[in-house]
């Protein structure tokens, strides 16, 4: 036991070291199976240099905002060599590792959903960092904690339009404030669950807490993964919400509404064609009459 506890520094750093590789394999991955842009695997041959900044802003773009955000240059954290060495070697693997081997291999579901779970741990880890770190700088200012929890656990979903931009693409209705995403809904909702723990608001310690929202994130993520889904579990509460505080109508409302006009709107196109057989059938009968 001795021996663990005398190790627990060398192991801490391992386990950091993991928990970046992790995070940037998934931030390279998603950069890839973007099918609503842009291919990257496009602008991967066409301009490696924009393909390897695109994927530093993948991995690190949490770290920019949050450090733009406090005060602190946004390019402190790339003073870490070995972190930029080893994300643009997840790069590299990524794009053009031979045969497509590596993509293929952190693709494969089993080994992506282990990803996607650890994932998680990586996010909830940083939002309740984020929310420390500027708890010690602003040590009343809730709605800045928030903030910074939030940037921190989705800063790669919030600097896609300037990625965007590096590849050429321009698309401000797929902002991620006006589209939010389960992860970034699930981070801002964490950064506020952390600033109430941090300002002994909310009767739980932080590492409780900590497990119990790792626990839910990685849940959640790996069902979302498995099944394919891009919904949020959020949906339902946030639909009764929205319609109790600010008059919106309800989702369930709206799939209703849009079930019943379907078929009227499916079948308004056949009366101009039964009008056409109408006009047909009486032509004929006249032909016939003038013949006769």
């Amino acid at each position: 036991m001795s021996l663990i506890w005398a190790n627990l520094p060398s192991i801490s750093r391992k386990w950091r070291c993991f928990q970046f590789l992790i995070s940037l394999i998934i931030s390279c991955q998603y950069s890839t199976s973007n099918t609503n842009q842009v291919s990257a695997v496009e602008v991967s041959r066409r301009s490696p240099v924009a393909s390897w900044l695109c994927a530093m802003l993948y991995c690190f773009g949490s770290y920019i905002l949050a450090d733009i955000m406090l005060g602190v240059s946004p390019i402190d954290y790339f003073h870490n060599n070995s972190h930029i060495l080893l994300a643009s070697a997840v790069w590299y693997l990524i794009f053009f590792c031979p045969l497509n081997l590596f993509y293929k291999c952190v693709a494969f579901m089993p080994v992506k959903l282990v990803l996607v779970a650890l994932k998680e741990v990586v996010r909830t880890r940083k939002i309740a960092a984020g929310v420390h770190h500027a708890h010690h700088a602003y040590h009343h200012g809730w709605l800045i904690m928030v903030i910074t929890g939030y940037v921190k656990g989705s800063g790669v979903a919030l600097m896609s339009n300037f990625e965007q931009l590096l590849r050429g693409v321009w698309k401000p209705e797929t902002n991620e404030v006006l589209n939010m995403s389960f992860p970034t809904k699930a981070s801002l909702y964490g950064a506020i669950l952390f600033t109430l723990q941090e300002a002994h608001l909310l009767p739980v310690s932080k590492s409780t807490l900590i497990c119990l929202f790792t626990l839910f994130m990685a849940t959640s993520k790996v069902f979302m993964t498995a099944q394919h889904s891009h919904g949020s579990p959020f949906a339902l509460i946030e639909s009764w919400v929205c319609h109790l505080l600010f008059g919106s109508p309800l989702g369930i409302e709206d799939a209703h509404d849009h079930h019943h006009s379907a078929p009227a709107a499916a079948a308004a196109p056949l009366s101009p064609a039964k009008t056409k057989e109408e006009l047909s059938e009486g032509t004929r009968k006249r032909k016939s009459k003038k013949a006769e």
